[in-house]
């Protein structure tokens, strides 16, 4: 089938990094052609682009951290108990769908970082043009029996997620996740907020474990992101060299030199956070003490990291229950208010610097020519005022070339 170029004309421009008034962007597929501007009194002489100049464009947001692979339906079900209950074959169903939800809310780039068979399945439907979905990557997780990634699961339930107990069984389970097409590892250098029956204090594998995992990713290609809660748990992390820090809740300013000079991306999932904290949604008493300790850790560290220049990029921990696939405008303006941010730079972080933290940098998070065609038509600027950025300002969402939200502007 012959594509079709396609263009949006007198709309105000911003690339990923920067502004650049009142221009024009063409693409064919799933490739943008042209990124074209024109000076201010070109466009003020034109009263189409006048008009049109209320609305602009940015790239799709890039969410660094997702579980995609919760319930997408309309009614109120168990959250933990559902993935052990429902069919794999049924479940990819649900993947697809909180896929597609995130990309109708202008997130048209997901790193899954809890994935297997399922979002792997759904990852390569949506690649090879099976169904229309947007770009989603996929981490294997890497844990160990009675781990954080392992106590979401009952004690006698019998079909569990891998673990790996030994740095033999670690380095054998990162090469199973290669072979499945995996693109990066998760390990755990800490306990969770969610897992039951877990402290967030608690050791997560052995060094030598995490650093055969290590060794084993890289040796791969594979990038390890790590999550973690304490200061000891990131560290642990820092120390093994790992490419990311999820939650990173207990940085300190010692650990600042080494996530600065290493640029290292931190996710700090903040909204999932404060809504567990708060018992938006019913929590045991044991995840909400779990998340209100989390967040005074969290509020005493984190503003000063961000005036240090730590890398913090949008990664939410949405999984359609405490954080929606259609929460991470709200998030993003959360990270602008609690670093300090420039609205430029809060929208850095979920585009630009987000793409190139999850080494997608040459393929989304930018507007330019050869690079995917993923991007939001809003109404406002959200680069000059982040409280624009909203999902009710969304005018149309592109994903790989196809409008998947709304109607471009004529």
């Amino acid at each position: 089938m012959t594509e079709i170029s396609q263009r949006i004309e007198g709309i105000s421009l911003w690339d990923g990094t920067a502004a650049h008034g009142i221009g024009s962007l063409s693409w064919t597929g799933d490739r943008i052609d042209a990124v074209e501007t024109v000076n201010d009194a070109t466009a003020t002489d034109s009263d189409a682009a006048t008009t049109a100049s209320e609305y602009s464009v940015i790239p799709g947001l890039i969410d660094t951290h997702v579980h995609l692979g919760g319930y997408a339906g309309p009614d109120k079900v168990d959250w933990v108990s559902w993935p052990l209950m429902t069919p794999w074959e049924e479940q990819v169903f649900h993947i697809a769908a909180n896929a597609h939800q995130a990309a109708r809310n202008g997130v048209t780039t997901l790193r899954d970082l809890a994935g297997d068979g399922r979002q792997l399945a759904v990852k390569r439907a949506f690649d090879q043009g099976i169904q229309q979905g947007p770009r989603i990557l996929v981490h294997g997780p890497v844990g160990m029996t009675a781990g954080h990634g392992d106590l979401f699961i009952p004690p006698h339930y019998p079909h569990r997620t891998p673990t790996a107990d030994s740095p033999d069984e670690c380095r054998k389970l990162v090469r199973e996740y290669a072979r499945a097409g995996v693109d990066g590892i998760k390990i755990f250098t800490s306990g969770g907020v969610l897992s039951t029956g877990d402290k967030v204090g608690w050791r997560n594998q052995t060094t030598a474990e995490i650093e055969t995992t290590l060794d084993e990713a890289h040796a791969l290609g594979l990038k390890v992101a790590a999550h973690s809660h304490s200061t000891e748990g990131n560290q642990i992390a820092l120390d093994a060299g790992v490419d990311s820090l999820e939650h990173g809740t207990g940085i300190t300013e010692e650990q600042w030199p080494t996530l600065l000079e290493r640029n290292i991306s931190v996710a700090p999932t903040l909204m999932i956070n404060d809504v567990i904290a708060e018992a938006r949604i019913p929590v045991s008493a044991e995840a909400q003490e779990k998340a209100q300790a989390v967040v005074l850790e969290r509020n005493t560290n984190f503003a000063a990291a961000g005036r240090a220049g730590v890398r913090f990029v949008l990664g939410t921990d949405a999984n359609g229950i405490f954080v929606k696939f259609g929460d991470q405008m709200e998030e993003v303006r959360l990270m602008a208010e609690m670093f300090g941010w420039s609205a430029e730079r809060a929208l850095q972080s979920a585009t630009s610097d987000a793409a190139d933290a999850i080494g997608l940098a040459d393929k989304v998070g930018t507007l330019a020519a050869g690079w995917g065609a993923d991007f939001v038509v809003l109404k406002g600027r959200p680069w000059e005022d982040i409280t624009q950025l909203r999902t009710e300002n969304i005018v149309a969402v592109v994903s790989r070339g196809v409008v998947v939200f709304g109607e471009l502007p004529q």
